[in-house]
Order: C-alpha cells, then structure tokens, then sequence
C-alpha cells in the first residue's frame, strides 16, 4: 500500500501548496482512494505535481464534516465524474468552532447522488470498511476544544457522531486511517488494534506537559506504528516523538509505502 499527503498543514518543499487541512491519496492493491479533501482546491493543484490523476480515483471518504477535510468536496466532483463518496448521515449538520465560527461543510452539496451516506458501520468491499464507534465505550475523556454542534437550536459540545475510521486489511495488516480522531486517539488505538494508525490526534493545543506525555507513553505500550500530522501539532509531536518509538510526521508531498 502506498498513501501520498495531498494536503497537510506543512510541506516538504514550496512548490506545494499547505493549508491547514488534510488529503490523502491511497493506493492499496485494488483501489485508488481519496481520503478527505482539505479546506480548498489545495490537493488537486497538489495532485497535478506530483502526477497523481485524482480522476481515476475509484471512490472517496469524507472522516467528518469539518470544513478542513471537506472543503474541497465540490472540487472533487468538478474533477472526477464517477466516483462515490462516503460520508457519514450526520456530516452536513451545522458544526461550530465557539459560537460565531461555523466549521462545517458547504450544504448545497448534500443531495449529490454520488455521496453514499453511512452510519457506524459501512462495508465498501471485503478489505476496507467504515467505522464512526458511536456505540464504543470512551475509556479516556474527550477534549471537546469549543468544538460544538447544533442541537434543537442550541449550541452544544459536539460528541462526533459523524466522524468515521477506514479500516484497510491487506496483506495481513490491518491499517486504520483517521482524520482528526476526535473520539480520542487512545479511544480509538484501544477499539481497532491495527498495526499502522495514519491521522491527527487533536492535540495541537495541549501543553507540552505530563498529560501529553503520559499519552505518549501509553500510545507506546501498543502495537501500532503511527503516522501522524495536521491536528497533532508540531511542536506537541516533537514533544511525544521523545516517549514513543514508532511515531513519525507526514507532510504535503510525502509518500509512505506499508
């Protein structure tokens, strides 16, 4: 399996164009998958230098309806005519960053007929599903970040029930990818036991203290090698590279081979 970073919040060259978002490019032995779509139409130009050709995708995943991994939404159905689109039946609901700042996806596109809308569990084909674990209990406490959603007309701490993890099983390996693993890195290391985890871990605004390093520490304890990036921070992964052995960065324009 080979996964290209699209788009991330860093580079490894400025010939790229970053943003704070994410996009990848997968290529498992059968299929040509889009994983998000980051804020704008970043990934294409992206794409188109790095001689991917997003039109020959076969199907797309949306992990959940923020505007940092569905805002090029539109933009992927401008360039691919055919592929079906996986997005879980509560992305379109109005999300918020505080009260002021909608976060959320752009609505109009919500009757596209390629979009597939899945609940906590979507089976694609026999070696790839989605799972959002609404249903799983959350053995570590949620950061909710002012994160919030609208609820019969009033703003509350959003619990994302709309986001959802792609499950790849190839070749023995059981690889998870995530988008900003809001539910709770070590919630969701705990629920899947893969070998590889590539995604976010929502930490970039957490003191570079005890707490982030006992999560390191405990990531560590697992079996997992982990790919990291976008809502990670930094500064918070150089922090946790200190405690964890498997723990890399992915940035726009690097490819790694599982």
């Amino acid at each position: 399996m080979k996964i290209t970073v699209l788009t991330e919040n860093t580079g490894i060259n400025e010939s790229l164009i970053t943003e704070h978002g994410l996009s990848l490019y997968i290529e498992t032995e059968a299929y040509k998958i889009l994983f998000d779509m980051g804020q704008t139409d970043a990934f294409i130009k992206n794409a188109e230098k790095l001689n991917i050709k997003l039109e020959n995708v076969d199907f797309a995943v949306l992990s959940h309806g923020h505007y940092d991994h569905g805002g090029g939404l539109k933009n992927f159905f401008d360039i691919n005519k055919d592929a079906p689109i996986y997005i879980h039946k509560l992305a379109f609901e109005p999300h918020f960053n505080g009260s002021e700042k909608y976060i959320g996806l752009d609505t109009s596109l919500q009757n596209n007929p390629r979009i597939i809308f899945t609940e906590d569990f979507f089976k694609i084909n026999e070696n790839i599903s989605l799972y959002s674990c609404n249903d799983k209990k959350l053995n570590f406490q949620l950061d909710f970040s002012g994160l919030n959603k609208v609820e019969n007309g009033e703003l509350m701490p959003d619990e994302f029930l709309h986001e959802q993890y792609m499950l790849i099983e190839e070749k023995g390996k059981k690889i998870l990818i995530s988008g900003c693993s809001h539910k709770g890195i070590l919630n969701i290391t705990h629920w899947f036991d893969a070998e590889v985890i590539i995604g976010g871990f929502h930490f970039s605004k957490f003191p570079l203290d005890d707490t982030l390093k006992n999560y390191a520490i405990h990531l560590n304890t697992t079996n997992a090698e982990f790919f990291t990036c976008h809502c990670t921070g930094v500064e918070q992964y150089k922090f946790m590279k200190n405690h964890m052995n498997k723990l890399s960065y992915i940035s726009t324009g690097m490819t790694i081979e599982i």
